[in-house]
């Protein structure tokens, strides 16, 4: 290969990695521009978290669908169309005047995020063939995809406090137009398999309804009543249904949406449970940690945005530095089991910050943990998740890695929150004053976030094949995978 085409391949990456960026950062921007937003369009508590869930309700029930539509018609394409849809909608956004607009607006977004995040991975690992390559482009991306959320909290503080909300909007504009632009000239055409491969109607009806009643289940009823009440219970119940009968349709149909040849392979479903496991305790934990430094510690926006930057420089100091020659080196499944205990560790330090907690001694140490970890996991992970799909199905496996980081995100989230809150409800009832009842109930949500992050583990050590294993396998393969012509039995 050319140098110039090696050039215009990483030039191609750094964009679809500014399109991810612009999509990761939102989530977190908009969080912490919340406030901002109920003062002026004047939502109440409830109606404000429908800014949030509007967008994850469109974005985790469409990733799958769009994934798989970039296989069909073109990963480009689709990825093209995400950031218009994605631009329009943050104008939209940014000009919202009413409370009906702005959410709106968000779910519209949701649409453009799940189009342009759902094909990028697929389209990395067809750009990247070479594994060494490969596993550096999708260190890059992991980084991306991992760390943006604690660039978020930054520049949103920046963002709020010098101007207003409506620009954690606006600035999305000009940089979904310059990708756009550098998208469509540096990044190359493609064919998708055709839409007669896959072309299922009803199966992409059930698909969509039954991930965004799955969502709306763990982010509305959930996270607001509790997991046993009863809508709660019902949503999941016809949830689940809804993909049963999603799953009964594809095993029919003689073109299916969703190929479920995919499932067959056991490193893909295994990094994708170690996916929602993970990402559980990772998202509660900035999430909640936030709120920490927030409500016990005093910090401010911009505080708690620098107070997270020591994750994003680790991170991305593993992931785009060093990711490819830990995965070389020590293999994916290796990788992933080092980094993920570095993980666990710093949650459970977090667990033990007090009310009048130290940012150097409590925090730092905790922030350094957990972004080595993660600089050393979460690469490998994506490089697992990837590696039993094939050409033609990239761009679902694509879609599916980040179907199950929203499920799980959305899910960790909802189940750390209600479960932080009644322990805090508890100590308080029984005395104690309302900063310690807030760091207890933040303290028992970091120990469950390390025991997430622990069953991910066990997960990762007992389902991944190790590479003595691998080799072993591929070994046994070779002769069928060569396609040996002599008859069997035949002798040289």
């Amino acid at each position: 290969m050319s140098a110039t085409a090696r050039d215009r391949r990483w030039a191609s990456l750094y964009v679809l990695c500014a399109g991810m960026m612009m999509i990761v950062l939102d989530v977190t921007v908009v969080n912490v521009a919340l406030p901002s937003i109920q003062d002026e369009l004047h939502f109440s508590s409830a109606a404000l978290a429908w800014v949030v869930n509007a967008y994850l309700i469109a974005f985790g029930g469409l990733l799958l669908l769009a994934g798989r539509f970039g296989d069909l018609v073109g990963r480009r394409r689709v990825f093209l169309a995400g950031i218009a849809v994605f631009t329009l909608a943050s104008l939209a956004c940014g000009l919202a005047e009413s409370q009906a607009v702005l959410v709106g607006a968000r779910f519209v977004q949701g649409v453009g995020g799940a189009m342009t995040s759902a094909v990028i991975l697929g389209m990395i690992v067809t750009m990247f063939p070479e594994p060494r390559e490969q596993a550096r482009a999708i260190g890059t991306y992991a980084f991306v995809a991992s760390a943006g959320g604690s660039v978020g909290l930054l520049a949103g503080g920046l963002i709020t406090q010098a101007i207003d909300w409506h620009w954690i909007f606006f600035v999305n504009v000009p940089i979904g137009i310059v990708t756009a632009v550098l998208a469509r000239r540096l990044i190359a055409a493609e064919d998708g398999i055709g839409m007669e491969r896959g072309a299922d109607a009803p199966g992409a009806l059930l698909l969509v309804v039954a991930l965004m009643v799955g969502v709306y289940a763990i982010v509305g009823p959930a996270a607001a009543h509790g997991w046993g009440d009863g809508r709660t219970i019902a949503l999941g119940v016809l949830s689940v249904g809804l993909l049963a009968a999603f799953a009964v349709r594809e095993s029919l149909a003689a073109h299916p949406l969703v190929p479920l040849r995919i499932f067959r392979s056991r490193p893909v479903v295994a990094a994708n449970a170690i996916q929602i496991l993970s990402v559980a305790g990772m998202f509660g934990m900035f999430f909640l940690g936030a709120l920490y430094l927030r409500r016990v510690l005093g910090y401010d926006a911009l505080q708690i945005g620098l107070s997270f930057l020591p994750v994003t420089v680790a991170m991305g100091t593993l992931s785009i530095r060093y990711s490819e020659r830990i995965v070389t080196r020590f293999g994916a499944r290796n990788a992933l089991v080092a980094g993920m205990p570095l993980i666990m560790a710093g949650l459970a330090l977090f667990a033990r910050a007090g009310v009048d907690g130290s940012y150097a001694t409590d925090v730092l140490p905790s922030m350094a943990l957990l972004g080595v970890g993660a600089g050393i996991a979460f690469p490998a992970l994506m490089n697992v998740a990837m590696t039993g799909a094939t050409r033609e199905d990239a761009g679902l496996a694509s879609g599916l890695v980040n179907t199950t980081a929203q499920v799980g995100g959305a899910l960790g989230l909802a189940v750390l929150a209600t479960l932080s809150e009644a322990r805090t409800r508890a100590l308080a009832h029984g005395g104690r004053e309302t900063a310690a009842a807030l760091t207890g109930g933040y303290h028992l949500a970091f120990w469950i976030a390390a025991a997430l992050v622990g069953c991910a583990l066990v997960v990762a050590l007992v389902a991944l094949p190790s590479r003595a294993q691998q080799a072993t396998a591929a070994a046994a393969d070779a002769p069928e995978q060569l396609g040996d012509p002599r008859p069997e039995g035949a002798s040289g």
